[in-house]
């Protein structure tokens, strides 16, 4: 586990409360399960307006995300940087009457799965993501969110 490097970054928000040994375990499970080891990752929490310019400025889109990834993997190792609206995320945990947590846990597991190679634009792409995040929350460690 030595070589697994989470850092975390909030911009506008507070860091959600994680028990960040519990998320890498959690994290180094799922790449593994997809044959991948984990190397550097950086979470970014960020609010609207920050993933907004974020969407804007390296990807041209116009629009509002729970989730950009920028995807730096080498051949095996998973690395890369993903920025993550917790606005949004609270929103769509509202929206699909889920919680919060659940939600959250949701898409900084999409992000991983994304650095995995797994698509979710394409016809069809968007179930097989779901099937993997849901195969994903179910090993999601107790106390991932006991500080």
């Amino acid at each position: 586990m030595a070589s697994t490097q989470i850092s975390y970054i909030a911009e506008n928000v507070q860091l959600p409360q994680l028990n960040r040994e519990a998320v890498a375990a959690w994290i180094e499970a799922v790449a593994a399960n997809h044959e991948k080891r984990v190397g550097a990752l950086t979470y970014i929490f960020c609010d609207d307006e920050y993933i907004l310019a974020t969407n804007r400025q390296f990807l041209q889109h116009d629009y509002y995300t729970d989730i950009i990834t920028f995807d730096y993997s080498n051949r095996r190792r998973i690395s890369g940087d993903m920025v993550i609206s917790l606005d949004t995320v609270r929103s769509n945990a509202e929206q699909f009457a889920k919680t919060y947590k659940s939600e959250l846990l949701r898409v900084i597991i999409h992000g991983v799965l994304h650095l995995c190679g797994i698509n979710d634009k394409g016809p069809g792409e968007r179930e097989i993501m779901e099937q993997h995040e849901n195969e994903a929350l179910a090993i999601v460690p107790t106390n991932i969110f006991e500080v």
